[in-house]
This record gives C-alpha cells, sequence and structure tokens, in this order.
C-alpha cells in the first residue's frame, strides 16, 4: 500500500474513495459506478500534477526519502542482465550500504555501484540505512579499479543520508577512505556516470559521484548537509529544516542551473515511488543516451573533461 506525505493529503482522501468504489462493486450488488470511479481518478491525476509541480524545497527533501522510491537493487534488477554480485574490501570486511557488480546494461558490459537503504526494519538494519562505512568505500575502490582493469563503464546509484559517522568508521578510516574513493573515481579511464535517485546527502554521496555525467531524477536532492543539519548549526534549532532546504539549493533544477549536476531525469506523476516501473526505465533511457556518448571519447578526454568539469565548480562564468 502506497504510504502518503503530509502535502498528499487531498489525493489519499480521493484514492481512498476510490478504493471503497472499487470494493462495493468487488461485493457485488449490482451497481453500476464505473463513471464515478473514472471521475475521481481523472481528479487524483490533476491533482497530483498540481502538488507535484509547486513542490517546495523541503516538500521534495519528503519526497526524495520516501520509503517506498525504488533503491539501487531494483534498478540493477530491472536494467542489467547477467547481474554478477561482488563483495567486499579484501581487507577483511564487507559494507551492505554499499552494493555493486558487473552486468549488462541493453549488451554492453558495465560496472555498478549502487548505495542501498532497505524497506523496512530487518533490510535497514542489514544495510545501515545506505550509510557506507569505510569498508563500503573501499569495496567500491576495488569495483573502480576493476572497471579500468577490464574498460567496462562505471554506473553509480545514489540514496544515503551521507557516510557512517560512527566511532567504529572514525577507528577505521571514515574521511580516508571518502577522500580515497574521490580520487579512485576521478582517475578511472572509463566512462563513468552516476545517478541520484533519492538522496544525496554530503561527502558519503560525493564519493560516488565524482563522475563524467552526473544525473538527477527531478525529486531527488543533492546537498553538503542535510537540511536538519544545517538548521542545528545556523539556527540551532533542527524546526527550521524547511528554512535551511530552501537556502541549501539542493534541488535538482537549482543545481542543474548552478551546473553542479548535468541532467534531469523527468519522474513520473507523483514521483518515483507511485510508478517505480516508469522511474527506472526513465533512467535506464538516460543511461544508455549517456553511454552512447561517454564512450565515444577516449580515455585522455574522459579524464580531461572530468577534471576540469570539477576545478571549474564554483567559479564565475
Amino acid at each position: 500500500m502506497l504510504q502518503y506525505l503530509d502535502f498528499e493529503k487531498p489525493v489519499a482522501e480521493l484514492e481512498n474513495k476510490i478504493a471503497e468504489f472499487r470494493q462495493m462493486v468487488k461485493d457485488g450488488g449490482g451497481i453500476n459506478i464505473s463513471d464515478e470511479i473514472a471521475k475521481l481518478s481523472g481528479k487524483v491525476e490533476k491533482q497530483l500534477r498540481m502538488l507535484y509541480a509547486k513542490l517546495t524545497p523541503w516538500q521534495k527533501v519528503l519526497v526524495a526519502r520516501h520509503a517506498q522510491r525504488p533503491q539501487a537493487l531494483q534498478y540493477f534488477d530491472a536494467l542489467l542482465t547477467e547481474f554478477t554480485p561482488l563483495a567486499g574490501d579484501r581487507l577483511g570486511y564487507d559494507d551492505q550500504a554499499i552494493i555493486g557488480g558487473m552486468g549488462r546494461l541493453e549488451g554492453r558490459p558495465v560496472i555498478v555501484i549502487g548505495t542501498q537503504r532497505g524497506y523496512d526494519t530487518e533490510s535497514r538494519l542489514k544495510h545501515n540505512f545506505g550509510m557506507p562505512k569505510p569498508e563500503g568505500y573501499r569495496k567500491a575502490q576495488r569495483l573502480v579499479e576493476l572497471a579500468g582493469r577490464f574498460k567496462m563503464p562505471i554506473l553509480t546509484f545514489v540514496d544515503t543520508s551521507g557516510a557512517w559517522p560512527g566511532i567504529d568508521a572514525e577507528a577505521r578510516g571514515q574521511a580516508e577512505a571518502i577522500a580515497q574513493t574521490v580520487a579512485y573515481f576521478l582517475r578511472a579511464p572509463v566512462p563513468t556516470i552516476a545517478t541520484i535517485i533519492g538522496e544525496g546527502g554530503s561527502g558519503g554521496a560525493v564519493a560516488l559521484a565524482a563522475t563524467n555525467s552526473v544525473m538527477m531524477l527531478e525529486h531527488a536532492i543533492y546537498s553538503v548537509i542535510a537540511p536538519e543539519g544545517a538548521a542545528s548549526i545556523l539556527w540551532r534549532d533542527p524546526k527550521q529544516a524547511s528554512v535551511a532546504a530552501e537556502a541549501l539549493k539542493l534541488t535538482a533544477p537549482d543545481l542543474l542551473k548552478l551546473k553542479l549536476i548535468d541532467r534531469v531525469i523527468e519522474e513520473p506523476v507523483g514521483g518515483a515511488q507511485r510508478r517505480p516501473e516508469e522511474a527506472i526505465k526513465s533512467v535506464g533511457a538516460a543511461l544508455h543516451e549517456e553511454l552512447e556518448r561517454l564512450t565515444r571519447l577516449e580515455p585522455g578526454v574522459l579524464l580531461s573533461q572530468r577534471r576540469d568539469k570539477f576545478l571549474s565548480m564554483g567559479h564565475a562564468h
């Protein structure tokens, strides 16, 4: 059953009414209310279009964090054939917050790396709520190195509130692992594409997005800090998160305008959580187009374009 966000209450009421009518039809009684159901369905579509056309930055944060948005494993399952998962950092650990492996995207061999949050208590604990530890980033480094050795493009799927801030992670070199992962991506001699599919939070997200092309779903967010964290620092009040979200310019249109991302992928009406298959298909089409463009470039050109892209960020144009 779809979970509704607070601002979707008008839609929830309409869809609950539709569900009641359909149950009445199912129970029998010779009642024909198909016209009424069609009318209400049209209202739902109209209401969703109106709501999602004028989302505030804070509402986009809520959509990006929606528990039912498709996650990395769903993208792997839907877009790849012959997928083979690869685990471990070869130093004694395996972090399930970062998953990856090799497979084929429309017949083309690729390496995929993604952050996985989980959907219920059990899977969220298994994947550490999508917050990687150093061993997760070292696993990513291993996969980047493997991609370079076998000349396979790298696709990353980013959805994390940030790297795990625990003492155990710090003790094992969290900051160094993130920095090294960025360096591995910047040096990769193959096409690299990152897609922000939900929340792109802090250095934990940047580590997997130092790529030739950074794409972002329409209602995803990408920021140096969570709005709650920024509000706590600036105003010492996490309740100011909505104000911080506005100031952080974390939405896809803002980031495209600032040239911090390269492409925005349109989502289905009502967000990717409402029609996951449609959203995944759109991402697959965008990945195909980007790969067609990037695979024509020589390794030296890929490296120089990537370097110039990140060095130019923050400069006045």
